[in-house]
Parts: C-alpha cells; structure tokens; sequence
C-alpha cells in the first residue's frame, strides 16, 4: 500500500469517527431534552401569530421546524416536502397556512428568518440525509436531495439560520464536481497531518 493511500485510509478513517462522534452528541442532546427547547422556542413564537377566517378559508400563522409548521392555534402541520424544498425554507420561517373550505393547504411564506449559507458534504445516515458541515450535521430533506439530484459525498451549498442553531437546512445548490477535486484531496491528505 502506497503512502498516499494510507493517508487517504487514515483521513476515511478520522473522517467516519468524527460522524460517528457527532451522531453520538445528536442522540445526546435528543434524549437530554435539547431538541424539546428548540420546538418550544418555535411554538412560543407561533403562539404569538394569529389565526383568522377569510373568504378563501381558515386562516393559520405559524413557525416552519424543519419538516412541519407548528401553528397559533397550538397544532402541527405537515408542510409538503416539495414546497419546503423549493422555497429553501428554513427553521424559524413564519408562514401562513389558509385551509381552503374543501380541505386544500396553501402555504406561503410571509417571514423569512436571516440566514446564512455554508457548504458542506452530503451524508446518509439510518436512512436521513444530513450535511456536515462545521462540525455539525444538518437533516435535509429527501424531496431536495432528490430533486437536485445529490449524492452522497457531493458538495452542498446549504442555507440555515444564521442566529439560531438548527438542525435543519435547505439546500442552495449542489457544487459541480471538477478534476481538481481529486487533486485537492490528495493535497489535502497530504498536508493535513
């Protein structure tokens, strides 16, 4: 085995650790009660939105969490995957929810939160998809994935909320691959130790 294989064999090796860690540290905090306080925080925001009745229907504020939108009125509800995937919402984003006389939702978003834009990998983990990126693992959602066509192991632009932690992201853009990946790598590997 070739030195530049073994270092690419050691650096797969820190890397898989690393995400094994960071998976640990997710469980961690699911079962310490942190993800509680995040879905608190958001349904103490939505609690201070309002709800109406309006000629296209019943009208609901409420706090986009990632996957679902937690309303005024105290209830959850589920946000269509392609939506939140086209409109690269993110946790913390204020929609509105009009709840048509036949039982159709329409979403829109009416409060975007400030966000920022980090890149990051593509992983897959017990079947949900996360970015890694700055040390933290962000879930992404299998619609965006799907529709921008990601792999696993691809570059992702990602945007999340730039004042709050989230676990959640939207993903911007997956970058094109280019021959100096390879190259960069191997450099990487190189002077990474």
């Amino acid at each position: 085995m070739s030195k530049i294989s073994k270092i690419a064999l050691l650096q797969e090796m820190i890397e898989s650790a690393e995400s094994s860690l960071r998976s640990a540290k997710q469980i961690l905090l699911e079962l310490g009660g942190n993800k509680s306080d995040l879905s608190e925080k958001y349904q103490k925001s939505a609690k201070d939105l309002g709800t109406a009745d309006s000629p296209e229907g019943k009208i609901v504020e409420g706090v986009f969490d990632g996957q679902s939108m937690l309303g005024s009125d105290k209830n959850t509800y589920p946000v269509p995957a392609n939506y939140a995937s086209k409109s690269k919402l993110v946790p913390g984003d204020v929609l509105k929810l009009t709840i048509q006389d036949d039982g159709s939702f329409i979403y829109k978003q009416i409060g975007p939160v400030e966000r920022k834009k980090v890149v990051g990998v593509l992983t897959q983990e017990d079947g949900q998809y996360k970015v890694i990126t700055q040390g933290k693992a962000y879930n992404v959602l299998l619609a965006s994935v799907t529709y921008f066509r990601a792999e696993v192991g691809d570059k992702i632009t990602l945007i999340v909320p730039e004042l709050e932690d989230s676990d959640w992201g939207a993903i911007e853009n997956v970058l094109p691959k280019t021959d100096d990946d390879d190259e960069t790598d191997e450099e990487d590997d190189l002077t990474s130790f």
